[in-house]
């Protein structure tokens, strides 16, 4: 067992609240915990600079909209993105693919398209594509994973056809922790004249991202994985995609001139944000990017990577332990114990303050193919540390006492 880590651990914990002294939180693949000044930004837009956006002549609401709109230039900035019109935001990742299938996928596709998307998606990168099927009835393709569960990349090149119109895959995999190898992806992808959606979810918050530099033609995120707040998320396209695509919603903001008889709409980005927006989440996550560049990505990415490689190495000498994933995975790591439940694991690990996620991670798809019916899956965040792991060996050790 690796009890050195390979980079300087980072000594966050006590920039979050949420996290008493002793509570081993391993779900951040799930959900992250809040650090101290995204709650005081939160705090401070709610009590004391709070206003409408977009909408008020008074100055309290034409600063709270200089704040919103900054928020989006943050974002921008943070992915590499062109210009902020180019950042859509939604509810998180879920609402952000769904825009795409219902807005750029029915106008754009017809019967007897395909897409492609891997065996290890979320059902969020999954549902909405059925949905667009049975409403346009476009074909759907699989592509497999390597042995040790990562995208077949070329398989992906195999199965390709001109009749792909889309790929959509994850950036990181949430239940496994692999990496993509997006730029390949793209170029796989484009030479068959296809466009590239990627989910990502589980990278933005470990890795640093370029979406020029990858290639892809629509990125997707929730903010609340990336230490922001629940209910805010991202979408970026390519600004010729984004004029191209018709509203995903009706309502109020998106418009630009309304009749009984006709309407016509705004530009994006905010042809696709009807209604009043989650502002103080825009703020919020604003907040959340700062602290995570205050860090440093590189930094982040590193000192997950040696939890991981910690938490491999103590469980590997465990016997009737099962490792899933690639041994470079991402800040998560999925493993089942032999004759026990993932949920009779992670109830034992509560009663020792380690808390896990525990089932099929809404990828119930890779859990065919993984041959199991669902997994305990451990993930990091910035506060976690070395004894976080030691907490979560200790735990599985008493798991196999108890279950013999």
């Amino acid at each position: 067992m690796s009890t050195i880590l390979d980079a300087r651990p980072l000594d966050l914990v006590t920039d979050f609240p949420a996290i008493p002294e002793g509570w081993a939180y391993l779900d951040t693949a799930a959900t992250a915990q809040k650090p101290q000044p995204v709650i005081d930004a939160i705090t401070r837009a709610y009590g004391e600079t709070y206003a409408t956006v977009h909408r008020g002549v008074y100055q309290r609401s034409a600063d709270m909209t200089l704040a919103y709109e900054a928020a989006r230039a943050r974002v921008a900035k943070f992915i590499g993105a062109g210009s902020p019109n180019e950042i859509v935001y939604v509810r998180g990742a879920t609402e952000a693919i769904n825009l795409v299938a219902q807005s750029w996928g029915v106008t754009f596709l017809k019967p007897g398209d395909r897409i492609l998307l891997s065996q290890l998606e979320h059902h969020s990168n999954i549902v909405p594509w059925q949905l667009l099927r049975d409403r346009v009835a476009i074909e759907i393709d699989v592509a497999p994973l390597t042995a040790d569960g990562k995208i077949d990349l070329d398989a992906v090149e195999a199965m390709l056809t001109p009749q792909h119109k889309l790929v959509a895959l994850a950036h990181v995999s949430n239940v496994l922790g692999s990496v993509l190898d997006v730029r390949r992806a793209a170029d796989l992808a484009h030479a068959v004249g296809a466009k590239l959606l990627v989910d990502g979810c589980q990278a933005i918050p470990r890795l640093a991202v370029d979406v020029a530099a990858l290639g892809a033609d629509f990125y997707v995120f929730s903010g609340h994985k990336l230490y922001g707040p629940t209910g805010i998320g991202v979408l970026w396209a390519r600004p010729e995609l984004l004029d191209a695509m018709p509203p995903y919603q009706g309502g109020g903001s998106m418009i630009d001139r309304v009749t009984f008889a006709r309407t016509t709409y705004a530009p994006p980005p905010t042809r696709f944000e009807a209604g009043t927006p989650h502002i103080v989440g825009a703020l919020g996550l604003h907040a959340a990017i700062d602290y995570v560049d205050a860090i440093g990505l590189d930094a982040i990415h590193a000192h997950e990577t040696a939890l991981v490689r910690q938490t491999r190495d103590a469980l590997r000498d465990l016997n009737s332990v099962t490792l899933f994933g690639p041994e470079d995975a991402a800040g998560i790591v999925s493993f089942a114990v032999e004759g026990v439940h993932p949920h009779d694991v992670g109830t034992i690990l509560d009663e020792g303050q380690v808390a896990i996620r525990a089932g099929h991670h809404c990828a119930q798809p890779l859990m065919e193919v993984l041959g199991v019916p669902a997994t305990a899956r451990a993930s990091f965040g910035v506060y976690n540390g070395p004894a976080d792991v030691a907490a979560l060996v200790k735990g599985i050790e008493r798991v196999r006492r108890i279950f013999g």
